[in-house]
């Protein structure tokens, strides 16, 4: 569905990506592992038309997207969660998910997709009239995952859902991304925690100060010796 070829891209004279290749196939799920500051989260910027790259190609099923706005990318059904949740915090539950679907493409399937929603949160069902502001990092961060589902996404670009999260949400919501992918939604993560991360993907890519170093399975990664001593601590 989704293809980056030679993708480069810097902020001013700092170059930040370095002729990254990858790709997402139909039913995936998609991780791109790596610390801090390695680029990953530029890597769905560029895919969402946030910044424009210095050189390369962005490909969603056969059409180039290097001059395409940012609003028609979500309307060809691209939708990312951005990190740090970056809900609404003056509005409530229902009326962030409502914002979701902002798209008119999308507004006839809202009530269902809010009925989708709740079903895999159903800690935002009790919490309909909160408001956003007012819920933990946990719960905010549900809510960013479900504003993202509101929108029909094809691909569900993910930037560090895990970020900031306790050890037992973050598993909860790695389960959720896997039933998320199960019900049709291909999805590309950037993550730091790579074990998680790793353990629920289809395939993955290893990104070190810009550059894709790794790529195979997740399994395979889980597996291999590099990513063991540089990520898991092993």
């Amino acid at each position: 569905m989704l293809q980056i070829r030679k993708l480069n891209f810097a902020y001013g004279d700092l170059q930040v990506l370095w002729d990254v290749d990858l790709e997402v196939k139909q039913g995936e799920i998609v991780t791109v592992v790596g610390s801090n500051g390695a680029g990953k989260s530029t890597i769905l910027k560029n895919v969402s038309r946030l910044v424009r790259p210095t050189d390369g190609s962005i490909m969603f099923e056969g059409h180039e997207l290097s001059h395409v706005p940012s609003h028609k990318v979500v309307e060809l059904g691209i939708v990312q969660v951005p990190e740090a949740r970056r809900i609404f915090p003056e509005m409530t539950v229902t009326e962030n998910l409502r914002m979701g679907s902002f798209v008119k493409a999308t507004r006839k399937d809202r009530e269902r997709n809010m009925e989708r929603v709740f079903s895999l949160f159903p800690r935002l069902a009790e919490r309909k009239s909160q408001l956003g502001g007012t819920m933990s990092g946990g719960e905010q961060q549900m809510l960013a995952i479900g504003r993202g589902l509101m929108g029909n996404p094809r691909v569900l670009l993910l930037d560090e859902p895990s970020l900031g999260l306790s050890p037992l949400l973050v598993r909860n919501i790695f389960e959720i991304i896997k039933e998320i992918n199960r019900q049709g939604t291909t999805i590309l993560l950037v993550e730091q925690n790579v074990f998680q991360s790793l353990r629920i993907s289809h395939r993955a890519y290893v990104l070190e100060t810009g550059r894709v170093v790794l790529s195979g399975t997740g399994a395979e990664l889980l597996d291999n010796a590099h990513v063991k001593k540089a990520f898991l601590g092993m």
